[in-house]
């Protein structure tokens, strides 16, 4: 076991950056740090493992132990990620390692924001590590913007953009569940929620209203699902993203900022982002990429596999 505290306490070390950041970060992404088909993430003093390969998981007990000798963590939850015969499972098993269930739920700093979030609320807690860098800087980019946030998840990218003070954030999402704990977390900052800010439905449909009623926005970011269902029609991002880049531009005024994104594992960042600007300057010829990012410092290793990569950027037209 001590072995398994030494690389802990490399890969913590490695982190140390991003502590006066966050309250949430990854602490183990695989292989790079040691430990192969599994990753470790801190929410605050909350942390969760999980499994994506056996390697580790035939070591579970004592990785559990590593981890709570080294974080001592009020709770401990863990999701396998793989079945036994090695297919990717969207809603894994989980167990509680250390404490109790209701230990799940928590409270986490993101800079100047705070977020909810809860171990065993399906495969995310409610708050997706790899995007908090970007989170962070479109947040200080908000400053008297109008903000679109398709599909928004639980609004984080809102909850920055308000606080940075954003004119107004629309929330899209075709889950209801989700926008709620939207709503809680702009309550727990603080914000009152304005005339039209949540819009439970599909962020295609939403875009083709909007431009029904020359809706124009200020800043709009755009991170789908890889696949997504509603009302029996489907999202694809291999299929589908570039074309809904493209009516989403139709929606930006003058100097606006466009962050489009993707975890699909078969994106490659240079391709992606020349795909996404020739969309957006069909629409406005003078557009211009100002980044193309992946994911942040605690993410080790970014894009060697399918459970740890990100593409995105940063579109001015």
């Amino acid at each position: 076991m001590k072995d398994l505290i030494n690389n802990l306490d490399a890969a913590y070390k490695r982190r140390a950056p991003l502590l006066g950041v966050t309250e949430a970060f990854r602490i183990v992404n695989g292989a790079p740090d040691g430990f192969p088909g599994m990753t470790l993430d801190k929410f605050g003093d909350r942390y969760q493992i999980q499994f994506f390969g056996d390697e580790l998981l035939r070591e579970k007990n004592a990785v559990v132990a590593a981890v709570a000798e080294k974080f001592a963590p009020v709770c401990l939850v863990i999701k396998e990620r793989l079945s036994r015969s090695g297919k990717s499972l969207e809603n894994p098993p989980m167990e509680v390692a250390v404490g109790r269930a209701e230990d799940s739920v928590g409270v986490v700093r993101e800079g100047s924001a705070k977020f909810h979030i809860d171990l065993l609320d399906t495969v995310n807690p409610g708050l997706f590590l790899d995007m908090r860098h970007i989170r962070l800087e479109m947040g200080e980019r908000a400053a008297d913007r109008r903000m679109l946030n398709l599909f928004s998840y639980t609004c984080a990218f809102s909850v920055h953009g308000r606080l940075g003070g954003a004119e107004i954030s629309t929330n899209a999402d075709i889950s209801a569940k989700i926008l709620d704990k939207g709503r809680e977390n702009y309550a727990l900052n603080g914000l009152e929620p304005k005339q039209g800010e949540f819009f439970r439905g599909n962020a295609v449909e939403y875009v083709h209203w909007a431009q029904k009623k020359d809706l124009k926005f200020d800043a709009i970011v755009l991170d789908p699902p890889s696949f997504a269902r509603f009302k029996g029609k489907n999202f694809n991002v291999r299929e589908h993203l570039m074309p809904l880049v493209a009516d989403c531009a139709t929606l930006l005024n003058k100097g606006g900022l466009f962050m489009v994104s993707s975890n699909y594992s078969e994106f490659n960042l240079s391709k992606f982002s020349r795909d996404a600007l020739a969309a957006v300057a069909s629409v406005h010829s003078s557009a211009k990429t100002l980044w193309n990012k992946s994911q942040d410092i605690d993410f080790v290793g970014s894009g060697h596999t399918k459970d740890s990569c990100l593409v995105a950027t940063l579109i001015e037209v």
